[in-house]
């Protein structure tokens, strides 16, 4: 009898896709230096709309944000848990909700680390625990940072003004994928 050695491959059974979003500037606003405060993280107008439409078309709704403002201790992680909960609150009151949220609690002053955008590795840890597929999702950021981490994950990215109204921009974006991946 013959020895045969048989390798069986991973199952790469990508059935989600998601559009990530950057925070800062694109789901709540940007003021321009960090948000410390719960009385000053403001969520922008479309947000919920936002994440309700890309759920509504079978994509998650995951949250990619640096906030480096930890690591220099201008806020702590319960003060930011505070914030995600407000924005998670004004989902829920429209119907909706985040699915996850991944962030970056370093910043360069304290050294280099693989997570922070540009760099790719929250994109990539969510990917992988949620089995989506790069090439079917979208990055939505307001800075080149964003784009450029969207970019090295192999996802789409869209780049938008910050605090600017991007429901249309992100409706099409989404007809686009749709119509591409078919």
């Amino acid at each position: 009898m013959q020895n045969s050695t048989y390798f069986v491959g991973l199952k790469t059974d990508l059935t989600q896709k998601a559009i990530f979003f950057d925070r800062d500037g694109v789901l709540n606003r940007e003021i321009g230096d960090y948000v410390c405060r719960i009385d000053d993280f403001e969520v922008l107008p479309d947000s919920a709309a936002c994440i309700k439409l890309a759920r509504d078309h079978g994509f998650l709704a995951i949250v990619i944000t640096n906030q480096g403002g930890i690591d220099k201790g201008l806020y702590s992680a319960a003060d930011l848990h505070s914030f995600h909960m407000k924005l998670q609150d004004a989902c829920i009151a429209f119907g909706t909700e985040i699915d996850d949220f991944y962030h970056c609690p370093h910043h360069p002053i304290k050294g280099h680390c693989l997570c922070r955008k540009p760099d790719s590795l929250m994109i990539e840890k969510a990917a992988a625990k949620y089995k989506i597929d790069k090439s079917a999702s979208l990055m939505i950021g307001d800075t080149f940072r964003d784009i450029e981490a969207a970019e090295k994950a192999g996802v789409r990215g869209l780049l938008i003004q910050p605090n600017s109204e991007k429901f249309r921009l992100l409706e099409e974006a989404i007809r686009q994928l749709k119509t591409e991946t078919r």
